[in-house]
């Protein structure tokens, strides 16, 4: 019996791009849920990859794609990447039926042949990267202090936290896959190995038509979350990997398949912020390391929610890309982006969530404990005084987000103390 859908917060982005364009393209990790939102708001449903009809929907693609294509709209393309050439077909009907929500395609991977595509699609396509479930969406945060809200700076927060720390190592583990958060607990862990299992032996491999060694894929994986959180270089990387690397290693390599684990959603990096300071402070321009969800860094390195809470300092750095996997999820639904902050100076802040209005809030991560809130307030502040708010805005707001503090608060200096599981968009 197929689980009952649970609601996603881009259902609400894709009616809302459907209603502008005439075809919409949700992308993203494979088993983040694409197909199900899509299904929701489908007309009708053309399944690429179905087993018994995959040659033949391969083979009308490229002779008669316009059969396809016919039903009742939206009409849905699911994985649509294994036959390339619909992109162009799609855009064709769009120009020549007219009308918004004519089409939705899903896809977990960018397609390998791209030479097959005529045309990039620009003002008959939108694009609507989805993400691994938010902790709201899962049903695991109570959803009580709405990040929409902290832009308008209220005075008072008042929430309780429903994550203990045992809760929380337990989720980080167990990610944000759709499928995992309806199962028995001891099961739902095995999704996030599963999902390692299928990117290191398949799902890479039919990221650019490039055969590669599923051990070194392995072993880039590893490196990747041992480094997560960091800038670390592509030097650093290559460097970890060759100590159990017999073969010949070089950046060029790692490259390539750091670019493949983008291209199937797998990591996804997070930019620079570069704000108009007062002072001549040079800022860092590398990108931060992190996987799309914390759940692939510890199938990754092999480990579970014991292990974290063995490790408090390690969990940290996964809580931290939980963290931001949530924010990105929340910043998207309010028309914003999330970005780092690092100096030469070396004042660093974990979190920017910058709207399209330019306003931005500066949010530093900390799994918990009176000692790091104070440690994470105290660098927010330090920020907020560098910025020139006679060139941009003031921050919207300052918050600490943290895993196991009790409650949700305003400090007296007007920084907010939030848990994660208190959290939505």
């Amino acid at each position: 019996m197929k689980e009952q859908y649970k609601s996603r917060i881009v259902d609400g982005l894709l009616q809302r791009k459907l209603k502008g364009k005439g075809a919409v393209l949700i992308e993203g990790a494979k088993w983040c849920g694409k197909t199900s939102t899509a299904e929701q708001a489908a007309g009708s449903v053309l399944y690429l990859a179905d087993p018994k009809k995959v040659e033949q929907n391969i083979l009308m693609a490229s002779e008669s794609p316009d059969i396809l294509l016919d039903g009742p709209t939206p009409r849905l393309l699911d994985e649509w990447q294994l036959a390339p050439r619909l992109w162009d077909a799609v855009r064709f009907e769009v120009d020549h039926r007219g009308g918004m929500g004519q089409f939705i395609l899903t896809g977990s991977a960018v397609p390998a042949k791209r030479d097959e595509i005529h045309h990039t699609g620009t003002g008959r396509f939108a694009r609507l990267l989805m993400r691994p479930m938010s902790l709201w969406e899962s049903g695991d945060s109570n959803g009580t202090i709405s990040l929409q809200t902290l832009f308008g700076r209220p005075d008072k927060i008042a929430a309780v936290n429903p994550l203990d720390i045992k809760r929380l190592a337990w989720v980080t583990c167990r990610g944000g896959w759709p499928l995992a958060t309806t199962i028995d607990k001891e099961v739902a862990l095995d999704q996030a190995f599963d999902y390692y299992d299928a990117v290191v032996n398949s799902d890479i491999q039919r990221a650019d038509g490039v055969s590669r060694n599923p051990e070194r894929v392995k072993r880039l994986m590893r490196s990747y979350a041992r480094n997560m959180a960091t800038q670390a270089s592509l030097a650093t990387l290559c460097a970890d990997m060759k100590a159990n690397d017999k073969e010949n290693l070089d950046e060029n390599t790692v490259f390539s398949y750091l670019n493949a684990l983008r291209s199937i959603f797998v990591v996804e990096d997070m930019p620079a912020w570069n704000p108009n300071l007062r002072s001549k402070t040079s800022i860092r321009t590398t990108e931060t390391r992190y996987f799309v969800d914390p759940s692939i860094a510890t199938a990754s390195l092999g480990i579970g929610p014991d292990d974290l809470l063995n490790d408090l300092n390690t969990f940290g750095l996964f809580f931290e890309t939980l963290c931001v996997r949530d924010l990105r999820v929340f910043a998207q639904a309010l028309d914003g982006e999330v970005f780092h902050y690092r100096d030469s100076s070396g004042l660093e802040c974990d979190s920017v969530v910058h709207l399209r209005n330019g306003s931005y809030g500066l949010v530093e991560i900390k799994l918990g404990g009176d000692k790091l809130i104070e440690e994470g307030a105290a660098t927010l502040k330090s920020l907020a005084k560098k910025i020139d708010t006679t060139r941009m805005k003031e921050p919207s707001f300052l918050m600490v987000l943290t895993g196991t503090t009790s409650y949700a608060y305003r400090r007296e200096d007007g920084i907010y103390v939030v848990p994660i599981g208190c959290l939505k968009d």
